[in-house]
């Protein structure tokens, strides 16, 4: 995959701005079962203080270099379809790498969605964290550093997503409608 530019980036910002802050789409739903694996699910199901069921959040525990327990407040990492076609391209064979279980055409910007708002997606309740989602190091390998440097640049767009937990467990699947509760 050729990587893009900060450009070519920079040029996507209106349309990642343009997402619907009302009622949006779930396009991806994806575990990640051991590191570095990925499988994108036809359904999923969303449970509290587990996430995505089959997910390795739990067992994968903290990326801290001293490790330690899962982050309580990053059950689910949830990224802006828009934003992931910027940096990976149409080809959504691309876009599970990104290591997101939930792909979504939705406003997910500071302003729609601050930490504390809660979200219907499928038949399940999420609420979004006031912890940040970043473009790390595996981000930058996979989708080129200006993707990096890019997604952790528009804070208040929420371009690398955002981090949240599951309050009412459901089920979600590509297609299902996401919104504001």
């Amino acid at each position: 995959m050729r990587h893009a530019t900060t450009a070519q980036l920079d040029a996507c910002v209106d349309y990642v701005a343009a997402a619907p802050s009302d009622v949006g789409t779930v396009e991806l739903v994806v575990a990640r079962p051991e590191v570095g694996g990925r499988i994108v699910l036809d359904r999923g199901e969303l449970r509290p203080g587990i996430g995505l069921v089959g997910d390795n959040y739990l067992e994968r525990g903290s990326s801290r270099p001293a490790g330690g327990p899962a982050d309580p407040l990053a059950e689910l990492n949830v990224m802006s379809a828009r934003a992931l076609e910027a940096v990976a391209g149409l080809d959504r064979a691309n876009w599970p790498p990104a290591g997101d279980q939930l792909i979504v055409d939705f406003d997910l910007s500071e302003g729609n969605c601050p930490a504390g708002t809660q979200l219907a997606v499928g038949t399940a309740v999420i609420e979004v964290t006031a912890k940040p989602h970043n473009g790390c190091a595996k981000f930058s390998e996979r989708f080129g550093v200006d993707a990096a440097r890019w997604v952790n640049s528009r804070k208040d767009l929420h371009l690398r997503g955002i981090c949240a937990v599951v309050v009412v467990p459901g089920t979600v699947a590509p297609g299902d409608s996401i919104r504001r509760n």
